[in-house]
């Protein structure tokens, strides 16, 4: 085998809890967000040196390379394809990452379980401030709420039947400058306390509309004050005069919504899973 491939999908975050801890396989994130029909491809083949390439351009992209790491001594060349924006909270670094791994496995024989590979994903994001829970989204894959403490895959499936999503993307945000600022970890925590107590309570109906969880999520991104750029602000107020909801895509300054509004593009809310490609 000269090349494996791997896919996974982009997830969109609505609320997020820092969960705090020295051993990165136990730092993670509480919270919901879905996985969408967008994802990254990813192929991977042997090289002289290990290298990255996002859309044919060649990157740095640390975390990647802390999966090829990880996979044992073996440089890899690993080729991303993807229509979705980097930096624009559609955890692209955690996909790119756990489809990193997938492909990885399956070109060296490593013969890993998928929990080995999804905690190698995990781990690098954790260790290279890039994320903390889009690959528990990823791995598990539909629209989702995490409540274990301590499992960094561990998630439950939201009554949400999969439907149309629109988004559209402003600019990037660093997660490294939010996760990483103590004071705005406080203040995110202290309003995902608050979400994730309603999330509970509608965890257990039999079916849900997609409207009451962005609703939660609109409310975390003002009460954490993630929600400041103006265009956002914009396009959210554009989609509730339409008689729809909308929230911040965490982290970007995006937006999702279930109704179309100006200049949106169309991705649909989806229970694909990450997974390999033959």
């Amino acid at each position: 085998m000269s090349t494996a491939k791997a896919f996974a999908p982009g997830n969109v975050s609505g609320v997020f809890k820092i969960i705090p801890d020295d051993d990165p396989t136990r730092m993670h994130s509480l919270g919901m967000g879905f996985t969408v029909t967008d994802g990254v491809t990813v192929t991977v083949s042997v090289s002289d040196a290990t290298s990255v390439e996002f859309n044919g351009t060649p990157i740095e992209f640390a975390t990647v390379r802390s999966v090829v790491a990880k996979l044992g001594s073996v440089a890899l060349r690993v080729e991303i394809e993807t229509d979705l924006p980097l930096s624009g909270g559609f955890g692209l670094s955690g996909a790119s990452s756990l489809a990193t791994a997938y492909a990885g496995d399956e070109l060296l024989g490593l013969g890993l379980s998928e929990n080995a590979l999804g905690m190698i994903a995990h781990v690098s994001e954790v260790e290279n401030l890039t994320g903390l829970g889009d690959v528990a989204g990823q791995f598990n894959g539909g629209c989702l709420v995490k409540l274990v403490r301590g499992d960094p895959l561990a998630a439950v499936t939201l009554p949400v039947p999969e439907q149309e999503v629109y988004y559209r993307y402003f600019s990037p945000i660093n997660t490294k400058d939010i996760i990483g600022h103590p004071e705005q970890r406080e203040r995110i925590n202290a309003a995902a306390d608050t979400a994730l107590r309603k999330l509970t309570v509608l965890k257990d109906r039999n079916e849900s509309e997609f409207a009451e969880y962005i609703s939660i999520a609109k409310e975390f991104s003002i009460q954490s004050r993630l929600l400041s750029d103006d265009d956002v602000k914009s396009a959210i107020r554009e989609c509730e005069q339409a008689g729809g909801s909308a929230s911040m895509i965490m982290l970007g300054n995006a937006v999702f919504s279930n109704v179309p509004f100006r200049s949106a593009k169309t991705t649909r809310l989806s229970k694909r899973r990450v997974e390999r490609l033959r």
